[in-house]
């Protein structure tokens, strides 16, 4: 399973998706015979390092954060 698709978050995969969509679009035994499966997987590759990079993002933003906190509570402790 994957989450939704053409979300803000997985613009790199926009055209994978599409393709995806068209292929499904074909009709079930397209599907049921497994003519879909190579561009499931090229999305679900893509998909993954869209997360990837998005939690590499978040755990930046969070060290720069903590490290915020941090100097916040060691000039508070200096001047107290």
């Amino acid at each position: 399973m994957h989450p939704h698709l053409h979300t803000k978050d997985n613009p790199g995969c926009e055209e994978i998706m599409t393709a995806l969509e068209d292929c499904h679009a074909r009709g079930f035994m397209w599907k049921a015979i497994g003519m879909c499966s190579s561009l499931k997987e090229d999305v679900n590759k893509c998909l993954r390092a869209e997360r990837l990079a998005r939690t590499a993002e978040n755990r930046e933003r969070a060290k720069e954060k903590k490290a915020k906190i941090r100097a916040v509570w060691a000039e508070i402790d200096a001047n107290s």
